[in-house]
């Protein structure tokens, strides 16, 4: 674990593995969650804990696209230029990064049932039913929160689901709340992106609908969409050799 700090004198926990002559991968986690959630063999990674999230401060504006941003560059400064990978609201900040500094350090994106807009009628972040189920109750119930966190991938064992569960509730009800009280819309920022893109998203996602995915790639030139059959809102969890293959066409 190693320390970034971001605009505003936050600093963001930055979990890396992986040799150091391999290619660089900055991951990027989802909604209440925090970079433990990937393991990605065969990369160098660096996982970040997004602001209020595990490891790393609470602190700044939850709303501002720009801080989103800044907190990206301060972890593509101390890797250099690296592949973004994005999941679920993860996606969101990466774009956030694009809308401010476009793609540079960037050497490819992948985007995981990932959102690129939030907000009503954003066709970027069309959601499924488990996440209307769940909000705004799991924001702050617990309860709610384990109820959502057991139906976003079920296919997943249920040890790999309790670590999940847990990372959830432990994420306060403050920044659970915060991530959705924002309005933005990335079409001009999609079409502007520069570099190989993958877009990855299950059929059988109801928390992302993959509505939201057809989107995104039909907007990035040159995009890539890989739709996973039989596959819910974490395909580099409930399809790992497949997404690792998918990985490697776009990893530079």
């Amino acid at each position: 674990m190693t320390h970034v700090t971001a605009a505003g004198g936050g600093r963001l926990a930055v979990r890396e593995a992986g040799p150091a002559d391999a290619p660089p991968v900055v991951l990027v986690h989802g909604w209440a969650q925090t970079g433990a959630v990937w393991d990605l063999p065969g990369y160098r990674t660096y996982a970040v804990d997004l602001r209020g999230h595990g490891e790393s401060d609470d602190f700044g504006d939850y709303r501002d696209s720009a801080q989103w941003a800044a907190d990206v560059k301060a972890v593509l400064d101390h890797t250099g230029p690296a592949t973004l990978v994005g999941w679920s609201y993860g996606g969101l900040v990466i774009t956030d990064y694009l809308r401010v500094h476009g793609t540079e350090n960037v050497t490819a994106l992948v985007f995981v049932s990932a959102i690129t807009e939030i907000g009503r009628g954003r066709p970027g972040g069309q959601t499924g039913a488990v996440m209307r189920a769940a909000l705004p109750d799991a924001i702050t119930d617990d309860a709610a929160m384990v109820a959502f966190c057991r139906a976003m991938a079920p296919a997943l064992p249920e040890e790999t689901v309790g670590e999940l569960t847990a990372t959830a509730v432990a994420t306060s009800h403050k920044v659970r709340g915060e991530l959705f009280r924002r309005d933005v819309g990335s079409a001009d920022v999609l079409k502007a992106v520069d570099v190989p893109t993958l877009v990855v998203h299950g059929t059988q996602d109801e928390v992302v609908a993959p509505a939201a995915a057809e989107y995104s790639a039909a907007l990035i030139p040159g995009a890539e969409l890989s739709l996973y059959p039989d596959t819910a809102h974490a395909p580099f969890l409930e399809r790992p050799a497949l997404f690792s293959s998918d990985l490697k066409r776009v990893v530079r």
